[in-house]
């Protein structure tokens, strides 16, 4: 991508990273530059036998390479539609040495939010990321990226709110619930 500037999305494999995409995409339009999907994958171990004996069932790593690769292009199609122009980039390495190294000559690098089950380890990597990279980091916040609650965790936090107001007040005439901060 040397001469032209470009966008640099890292898309995590557990989410798909659509409102990273999105951003980056808008970002890059503004900008008038490509956009550049990456991600990083490792190769899996390979099984194990005791005793030395070979093991009885083997792993095509390029196979799985493969998959990985359609599912960056799935994940990219998803939250762009196909007619969007992006370079999609499935590299082997950890995710902070191929992000690293794919955004020596970026204008920008986008990231999402950690996700609640992998905060720790998402933390750390946006962190060595901001302090590392030569370019400016977009983080985007959780509020953006976390789903919406369903219709039916939104119908069980109503009646549970409700639950909980009639044990409150059960056997008590007269007792009210305090009004809702506002």
């Amino acid at each position: 991508m040397a001469g032209r500037a470009f966008i640099v999305v890292g898309v995590s494999v557990s989410s798909g990273s659509p409102t990273a995409l999105r951003w980056a995409a808008d970002e890059a339009t503004r900008r008038d530059c490509a956009l550049v999907a990456v991600r990083a994958w490792r190769a899996p171990r390979p099984p194990s036998a005791p005793a030395g004996k070979l093991p009885p069932v083997t792993r095509d790593a390029d196979a799985e390479f493969a998959a990985a690769e359609s599912k960056l292009r799935a994940d990219v199609a998803a939250a762009l539609g196909k007619s969007r122009k992006v370079q999609c980039r499935l590299i082997k390495g950890n995710a902070v040495t191929v992000l690293l190294n794919e955004t020596a000559d970026a204008v920008m690098l986008v990231l999402d939010a950690p996700r609640r089950a992998n905060i720790k380890a998402t933390t750390l990597l946006a962190h060595r990321l901001v302090y590392n990279v030569g370019c400016p980091v977009v983080v985007m916040p959780p509020a953006l990226t976390k789903p919406a609650p369903s219709k039916v965790a939104r119908a069980g936090k109503q009646l549970g709110s409700k639950l909980a107001k009639a044990a409150a007040t059960a056997g008590r005439p007269g007792i009210r619930m305090p009004p809702k901060p506002s």
